[in-house]
């Protein structure tokens, strides 16, 4: 069986003036429907003015990282996406 891991990826929108709210709404939207749980969002300042998004959530272990690494890399906006921590949560 299973269990389920915390997962926070980073991402990189590409340029300061990519619109961060549009970005996390449509984060999330797409980590929904893959099943994707608990999400949450962090802004940071990261260089130059640049803030990069933050995704918390809750994903089922046997699914594979890529599913929501390409669904995240297809949101409007986003340069780039990395997994900063996955790590058993429970089960």
């Amino acid at each position: 069986m299973a269990g389920i891991v915390a997962v926070i990826v980073r991402l990189m929108p590409e340029s300061l003036d990519s619109d961060l709210e549009a970005i996390k709404k449509s984060a999330k939207e797409r980590l929904e429907e893959d099943g994707a749980m608990n999400i949450s969002f962090e802004e940071r300042p990261m260089a130059f003015g640049l803030k990069a998004i933050f995704v918390k959530f809750a994903w089922h272990e046997e699914k594979d990282t890529s599913i929501f690494e390409d669904k995240l890399a297809g949101v409007d906006g986003v340069s780039s996406v990395e997994t900063e921590d996955y790590r058993r949560a429970f089960g």
